[in-house]
């Protein structure tokens, strides 16, 4: 790579650094500015244009980078459980890590997955499914392991999702001792879910079509 690349990679990643370090509680993607992106990063306004052609762009890039980073979430929770069992525990206890170390990235994932922007809404909504497709094909496996048949793995692993969500989104901002019980009630409610879908499999219940 030349130095020319290399310079604009690394200007590329200083906005999107600039656009989440901007992103709060309080502000989402849509109330930021390219002035005030441009002037975290460092760069010129005009100089924006090299790396994105608006801020649509520079927000999808975000997006993408959320899912890759869920993605590697999966992957590493799936390398735990390997090595120590406790699904649920593990893939709880790194998702909160997950959250200590890409709180804006979910942060921009849980408002734009109901935001005014279609496009974006559009976006985060693919990561989502892939994400979903990706634990429906763990619980599969996981049931098959453990010879206990899940009703629906697809519509199981889309419940879970609901959850981490819904969860996360509470223990983005808490204080330590409420994010530890926020935890625990996570993992309590995942293994409802789970055990319910196997006992539906097994009293033979059906998913509607």
């Amino acid at each position: 790579m030349s130095v020319r690349a290399e310079q604009k990679l690394k200007t590329r990643r200083a906005l999107m650094d600039a656009a989440l370090r901007q992103l709060s509680a309080d502000r989402g993607f849509g109330s930021l500015s390219l002035r005030e992106i441009a002037r975290e990063a460092g760069i010129a306004p005009t100089s924006f244009y090299r790396h994105f052609t608006e801020m649509d762009e520079l927000g999808l890039a975000l997006v993408d980078e959320a899912g890759v980073a869920l993605r590697q979430l999966m992957r590493q929770a799936r390398k735990r459980i390997e090595r120590h069992g406790g699904a649920i525990d593990t893939s709880v206890e790194t998702f909160m890590e997950y959250l200590s170390d890409n709180a804006n990235l979910f942060r921009l994932l849980l408002r734009e997955r109901t935001g005014v922007s279609r496009i974006f809404r559009t976006a985060v909504q693919a990561e989502i499914d892939h994400f979903v497709t990706e634990l429906a094909e763990d619980l599969e496996k996981f049931a098959d392991g453990k010879q206990r048949p899940l009703l629906d793995a697809h519509m199981v692993a889309e419940s879970m999702v609901v959850l981490v969500f819904h969860l996360g989104a509470e223990a983005l901002d808490a204080p330590p001792r409420q994010r530890n019980k926020l935890k625990e009630k996570l993992k309590v409610q995942l293994r409802m879910v789970l055990v319910g879908a196997q006992t539906m499999a097994q009293e033979g219940y059906e998913t509607p079509d």
